[in-house]
C-alpha cells in the first residue's frame, strides 16, 4: 500500500506536509497519526499504512516543520541526539494548532467518511492527549506519552473517549509519576488506561530494542477496540470467518480461500507448528497439506464463538476418521483408520475485512491416544472423553486423579 504526501495550510498561514495512507476500500473514517521525536519516518509511514489496512484514511502531519521541514530520522545514537535537539526547540501549543488544521484537512478529503481520531506515540502520545483536550477530535489514543504530569489541568477538558498505554518500566514516567497521572485520568469515566508489566518506553515500536511484541499486540487490539467503537468501520467478522471456513472445508477451493486473507497472511497450528507465513508459502501449504488433506467425514461441531474488534475466538470439536494422511495435524503419520474427536480453539485475527492470521490449538496427546500412538496408562492424558465432556458437563470430572479425587 503506497502512501503519498499532501500539503496542509496552518492556522497562521504557513504550510506543512502530511503523509496520507488510504484504505483499499477507497474511503473510511479518519486517523491523525502523531509522530515520535524522529519525524515522519519509515516507522510512522508503516504504522499509517497498517491503519489504512484496517479501513482508515490516515494523515501523519510533519509537526517539526516550524523547526525544519521533512525530518526523517532513524533510531541510532546520532539520530537520537539530533531528535532531542529538535525536541528542545518544539512548541507543543503551536503543534496542537497544526493538529487542528490537520483534522480539518482530513475531514475535507473526499475519501474521508465519518469521524476522526488521533493516535500518538511518545511525543505524539502527549500530543494525542492535548488534541483530546483542546480540539474537537472524536477519540484519542496515547502510547507512553511524555510529560503528561505537567498537563494534568487539561484532563478536565477531555470529553471524548480515550485510551492510555503506559509502560511499567518507563524511565520517562516512573511509578510515582504514573500514579499521579492515573489518578487524574480516573476522574474521567470515558478514559481507559492500561499498564504493561516488564515493558519499557517505546515497547510498541518494532524497529527499537525496547519492542515487546506480546504487549504491542495487546495494546493494538485495545486501541482498535476504541477506534471501531467510536469511528467504525465495523466489519462482519462472523460472516468473513464463515466464508473462509466454507472454502477450506466445504468447497475445498484454495483459489477461493486466499482472497479472504490479507496479502501476507500466516497460519500456525500450534501443537504441530504446521502452516505457513506469507501468501506463497501459505497457499502451497493449503494446496498440498491442508485443504485437500482432510478426510471425507471431517466434521466441525461448534461450541462457542466470541467476536471482538479485530478477532474471532472459535471453540469447536474437530472429528474425523484417520483414513488419509492429515499432514497438518498428524504430520508423518500413516493413516491408522481410527476415528477421533478433539476439542480445538481457533484465534483468528483480522485486518479490516481480511483475515490476517490464525492460531489453532488442540490437545495433541488426546489425538495420539485415540489413533493408537500413545498409551494413556499411567499418564495424565485423556482420549475421546475430553471432547465428550465438552458436550456434556455432567460426565465425570477428575477421573485421571484416581483415588486422590475428592469431588
Amino acid at each position: 500500500m503506497a502512501g503519498s504526501f499532501i500539503e496542509i495550510t496552518a492556522e497562521d498561514g504557513g504550510h506543512f506536509n502530511a503523509y496520507v495512507a488510504r484504505p483499499e476500500q477507497g474511503s473510511g473514517p479518519g486517523i491523525v497519526l502523531l509522530q515520535e521525536i524522529f519525524g515522519v519516518n519509515e516507522s510512522m509511514k508503516a504504522t499509517a499504512d497498517r491503519y489504512a489496512e484496517e479501513g482508515y484514511v490516515v494523515l501523519v502531519p510533519d509537526l517539526f516543520w516550524r523547526i525544519k521541514p521533512g525530518i526523517d530520522l532513524g533510531y541510532g545514537d546520532a539520530d537520537m541526539q539530533q531528535a532531542l535537539g529538535y525536541l528542545n526547540q518544539f512548541d507543543a501549543d503551536l503543534a496542537v494548532n497544526d493538529i487542528a488544521s490537520t483534522i480539518a484537512t482530513l475531514r475535507a478529503l473526499p475519501e474521508h467518511a465519518g469521524k476522526v481520531g488521533t493516535v500518538g506515540f511518545c511525543l505524539g502520545g502527549k500530543l494525542a492527549f492535548l488534541a483530546a483536550a483542546r480540539t474537537d477530535v472524536d477519540c484519542a489514543v496515547s502510547y507512553y506519552g511524555v510529560g503528561l504530569e505537567d498537563l494534568l489541568d487539561d484532563v478536565r477538558s477531555i470529553c471524548c473517549p480515550m485510551v492510555f498505554h503506559f509502560a511499567a518500566n518507563d524511565a520517562h514516567c516512573p511509578p510515582e509519576t504514573r500514579e499521579r497521572i492515573s489518578a487524574a485520568l480516573r476522574t474521567r469515566p470515558q478514559i481507559e488506561q492500561y499498564v504493561y508489566p516488564d515493558c519499557d518506553h517505546a515497547f510498541a515500536a518494532p524497529q527499537r530494542p525496547q519492542y515487546n511484541k506480546p504487549a504491542a499486540m495487546m495494546a493494538y487490539s485495545r486501541t482498535l477496540a476504541l477506534l471501531r467503537k467510536v469511528l467504525g468501520p465495523v466489519y462482519d467478522l462472523n460472516e468473513l470467518w464463515e466464508a473462509h471456513c466454507y472454502h477450506e472445508f466445504a468447497t475445498r477451493d484454495v483459489e477461493a480461500v486466499m482472497p479472504t486473507m490479507v496479502a501476507e497472511p500466516y497460519v500456525n497450528h500450534v501443537p504441530t507448528m504446521t502452516g505457513g507465513v506469507g501468501h506463497d508459502r501459505l497457499k502451497r501449504f493449503y494446496t498440498h497439506h491442508f485443504v485437500n488433506s482432510n478426510p471425507p467425514d471431517t466434521k466441525l461441531i461448534p461450541i462457542s464463538r466470541t467476536i471482538g474488534s479485530d478477532r474471532v475466538v472459535d471453540e469447536f470439536i474437530f472429528s474425523c476418521t484417520h483414513s488419509c494422511a492429515i499432514d497438518w495435524l498428524l504430520p508423518g503419520v500413516a493413516p491408522t483408520g481410527k476415528y477421533f474427536e478433539v476439542p480445538m480453539l481457533a484465534v483468528v485475527c483480522f485486518r479490516g475485512d481480511k483475515l490476517y492470521n490464525e492460531h489453532i490449538y488442540w490437545d495433541q496427546a488426546s489425538v495420539l491416544v485415540q489413533v493408537g500412538l500413545l498409551d494413556p496408562k499411567g499418564l495424565p492424558v485423556a482420549g475421546i472423553e475430553s471432547a465428550r465432556k465438552l458436550l456434556d458437563e455432567t460426565l465425570p470430572s477428575n477421573t485421571l486423579m484416581g483415588s486422590q479425587s475428592k469431588v
